[in-house]
């Protein structure tokens, strides 16, 4: 399956007919590109006020045009997940220009692959804990302490199937860390559903978006070698992704807590 085009991704995230999120304000980092991009996109098809945060201001840029070519409404702010300064800023910054934080997405992460673990580059191992674990940290200790101070809120965090529920040779750290944002979520959610913010994570497998391709593979190629490792046959689509993250965050699933919501095609049933 081919990746999104900007047509094809918001005729996807079209408003439905009772939108869940108007008048709530929506925090997604590594919301420039691929499924954060597709997150922060059916977030303002649902009425909300979406900032996406990210490190380029270029990507950023894109996804705000969409949104805004859609008759959405949005801001965005660059920021850099890893230092906890940025992350602080940014969350004030969203109360700053939409009033408060109701709901956060803590998509931003990083992909380093190719080692067996005995070989794993420590260089790459510090960048996929600093962004990948440290980053959701930071994230999440600046929206909770928001959110338990103003009434509660929803937190999803994206981690992945490559680590909490399947393992494939060569992805050492990248499997690690986000194994560690599952635990982290889980254990999160038992500490601050007392203050009422529900945390919980969506663990994609292959989808539409650039990071699962291998290297040097076309979505072509892609689209041929998951009819052959996904039970399912295909990559998920982003907007299947973005759904599950939605109903997360949404009212519907207001008793859920600590959950890891796996959309893989059934490659880790």
């Amino acid at each position: 399956m081919s990746a999104p085009t900007s047509a094809s991704m918001s005729a996807r995230t079209s408003a439905p007919a009772s939108p869940r999120f108007t008048d709530k304000t929506v925090l997604v980092t590594g919301g420039g590109t691929g499924l954060g991009q597709a997150i922060a996109l059916a977030f303002a098809a649902e009425g909300a006020k979406v900032v996406v945060a990210g490190r380029s201001a270029g990507t950023l840029d894109e996804t705000l045009s969409l949104i805004k070519a859609a008759g959405g409404t949005a801001a965005a702010v660059t920021a850099d997940v890893s230092r906890a300064e940025d992350v602080r800023a940014l969350v004030r910054r969203t109360v700053e220009l939409f009033g408060g934080l109701d709901v956060a997405v803590n998509n931003a992460g990083v992909f380093r692959g190719g080692h067996a673990a005995a070989d794993f580059p420590l260089e790459d191992w510090q960048t996929l804990m600093d962004i990948n674990v440290t980053g959701v940290l930071h994230s999440l200790q600046a929206e909770v302490a928001h959110m338990r101070a103003n009434g509660g809120g929803a937190i999803v965090n994206v981690s992945s199937n490559l680590g909490p529920h399947v393992r494939v040779p060569g992805v050492f750290g990248y499997q690690v860390s986000k194994a560690a944002v599952s635990a982290l979520t889980r254990a999160a959610a038992r500490d601050h559903i007392a203050d009422g913010v529900r945390i919980n994570a969506v663990s994609p497998g292959a989808s539409e978006a650039p990071m699962s391709l291998l290297p040097g593979e076309t979505e072509a190629e892609r689209e041929v070698r998951m009819k052959e490792q996904s039970p399912l046959g295909r990559v998920a689509a982003a907007s299947e992704v973005a759904a599950a993250v939605l109903y997360l965050a949404s009212e519907d699933a207001g008793s859920v807590v600590g959950t890891d919501l796996v959309i893989d095609g059934g490659v880790s049933a």
